[in-house]
């Protein structure tokens, strides 16, 4: 353990021994905040998914325990009253609750993309903070009081200072799960969505499904802390509940660290301290009372994010001396592979290949075909429709009509995540790593789909051993690739050439037949070309089939096997590359030169 976490740790567990009271119940509300803090960096520094409506799930949490200990028996509905008024009951049937809400406003909200997300996600925020309000079974604005003290192995938590530890605890324990889920094979799936959806796709990553997961568990986040807090205070009304306190929330997360699971923390506490202090001092320095620190409050807010746009725990961690995390990889049984074609097994067959936008075909009646261990290259200049194509294939969009055979099932259709496990692995035009992220765990997202355990079984870490064989995995293809210097490098910090180059590794990790090659390379200098087109024949002499998309011909001639050329949606040649390369067709689609 780090010297300052335990320091940290057993600050937390003297704290309520020597602080005054004041000061136990400010850090109760840093830890219930936190709470709800955790779940939105999961969300939304992690995801990339923006919510302003958390602070409805902790109403959802507050009024449901409230609601369930304070009515009588008799008063409930027959299927309600079996519960009976004890507040763990209350703690559960609140968490099942929040899951099947935010299972509903996930599926309407999380398809939403861009702004409209964060704009659907105040809507239903705004709708069940007028619910808490409006309903008189709930007690309207007034609120329910005479919540009963929670009680923890016989002994009553009346007191802040008893509170305390719960909630602390608590705290640690969500703490803890999360950073587990982030190490792990669904924690990189989780971090790809900020990739993109095609790129994560790309990978076997269910996006929909890792979108749900990381809602689902920030609502359950916040729900356990509308528990805590509605035992804490022993009344509830809807005014925590509003959409001010979800940006606050939002606030939290970002201020702290968005990326960091500590910068919740982090977050909570000087936002919490810092509004104590502005509503303390500022009315003796104006001498009028009044809203006055919301003014500077949101005035400093600007200030950090124009500062510390990754927000305070970066800036923490420079000033504490970290232990450099281990560079290994643990060893491990390799993992079973697929059924491998061989070599000169068709791999890939295209046939009458149509796709239109509206009134524009942007490949007529294509077709071509690629066998195991030859480079077939498809080329031909900007415009003439070769990403089309290669998004055909690939499952990024369907033709419009004709036929696409992969090992010689029909695939037009599937998407990308189903064309993946099927054996079909890609690179992009523009590269699509996570810059932050080690090479390691970039490659590690590739072997996604040769996992199995899931998110439950990497929050309590019970999936180490899978870990280990998909992280020796990764670490295999980035030596197999001439990479292994680099492989706990951050990403961003490689050049253009090796970034590309992570790409293939990645798309390696997959356990592919065929690989599909994006323009690779678009932006190399000689050198660097020269040694991806090394790369790419070794992976023919193994075996590999690979699709080469290009409109860089001097690259492709002394590469490829077989050469497709299409110019405006059609294909105007196909053949070896020296027939191709004096092709007239050819040699006027490239008059003028080569982009």
């Amino acid at each position: 353990m780090h010297p300052v976490l335990a320091g940290f740790l057993a600050a937390l567990a003297v704290g309520p021994l020597v602080l005054p009271e004041f000061y136990v119940t400010l850090l109760n509300y840093i830890g219930l905040y936190s709470i709800v803090a955790l779940g939105l960096v999961l969300l939304t520094g992690v995801g990339g998914l923006t919510s302003f409506g958390q602070a409805a799930f902790v109403g959802v949490g507050a009024y449901t325990t409230a609601f369930l200990t304070t009515t009588p028996a008799a008063e409930l509905p027959a299927w309600l009253a079996v519960f009976g008024s004890s507040p763990w009951v209350a703690l559960a049937v609140g968490l099942v609750l929040t899951a099947a809400i935010a299972l509903v406003l996930g599926f309407l909200t999380l398809r939403l993309s861009g702004h409209y997300l964060p704009l659907g996600t105040i809507a239903w925020g705004i709708s069940l903070y007028f619910l808490f309000g409006n309903v008189g079974f709930l007690g309207g604005h007034t609120g329910i009081s005479g919540i009963p003290v929670l009680e923890v192995f016989g002994t009553e938590l009346r007191e802040s200072r008893h509170f305390y530890y719960l909630i602390w605890l608590v705290l640690l324990g969500a703490v803890w799960l999360t950073r587990n889920l982030l190490d792990s094979r669904e924690g990189r799936a989780i971090r790809a969505l900020k990739g993109g959806t095609v790129m994560a796709e790309a990978m076997g990553v269910d996006t929909a499904r890792s979108k749900t997961v990381i809602f689902l568990i920030a609502a359950l986040f916040a729900c356990v802390s509308g528990w805590l807090y509605a035992h804490l205070q022993r009344f509830v009304n809807p005014t925590p509940f509003g959409l001010h306190i979800g940006i606050e929330y939002l606030f939290m997360a970002v201020i702290g660290g968005a990326a960091n699971v500590w910068g919740a923390l982090v977050g909570a506490g000087v936002i919490t301290i810092l509004k104590q202090w502005l509503q303390d001092v500022l009315p003796t320095i104006f001498g009028a009372s009044g809203n006055f620190e919301v003014i500077v409050f949101g005035l400093l807010m600007i200030l950090v994010l124009h500062r510390a746009r990754e927000g305070l725990w970066p800036l923490l961690t420079r000033l504490v001396p970290t232990r450099e995390r281990a560079r290994s990889v643990p060893a491990a049984a390799p993992l079973p592979r697929g059924v491998q074609a061989g070599n000169g097994d068709l791999l890939l067959e295209v046939t009458d290949a149509v796709k239109k936008f509206g009134g524009l075909v942007a490949n007529d009646r294509m077709g071509l075909s690629v066998r195991a261990g030859e480079i077939m290259a498809l080329i031909g200049p900007n415009g003439a429709g070769k990403s089309t194509m290669f998004n055909l294939i690939s499952g990024v969009s369907p033709p419009t009509s004709g036929s696409v055979r992969f090992r010689g099932e029909e695939i037009a259709g599937l998407t990308s995540r189903e064309i993946a496990r099927r054996g079909m692995s890609r690179t992009f035009q523009h590269v699509r790593l996570l810059p932050t992220m080690t090479v390691l765990e970039n490659v590690a997202i590739g072997a996604h789909l040769r996992g199995r355990r899931g998110v439950a079984a990497a929050s309590l870490h019970l999936e180490r051993s899978e870990e280990a064989q998909l992280l020796a995995e990764a670490a295999r293809q980035i030596e197999h690739v001439g990479l292994a210097e680099h492989m706990f490098d951050q990403a961003g910090s490689l050049a253009l050439g090796k970034q590309r180059i992570v790409e293939i590794a990645r798309a390696l990790a997959s356990d592919p037949c065929l690989l599909l090659l994006d323009e690779p390379a678009a932006g190399l200098r000689y050198l660097e070309k020269q040694a991806l087109a090394g790369l790419l024949r070794k992976l023919r002499g193994e075996g590999m089939g690979i699709l080469l998309v290009e409109h860089d011909m001097d690259f492709v001639m002394g590469l490829a096997d077989r050469v497709v050329v299409m110019e405006f949606g059609k294909k105007i040649a196909e053949g070896l590359p020296e027939h191709v390369q004096n092709d007239p067709a050819v040699v006027e689609a490239y008059l003028g030169g080569v982009d």
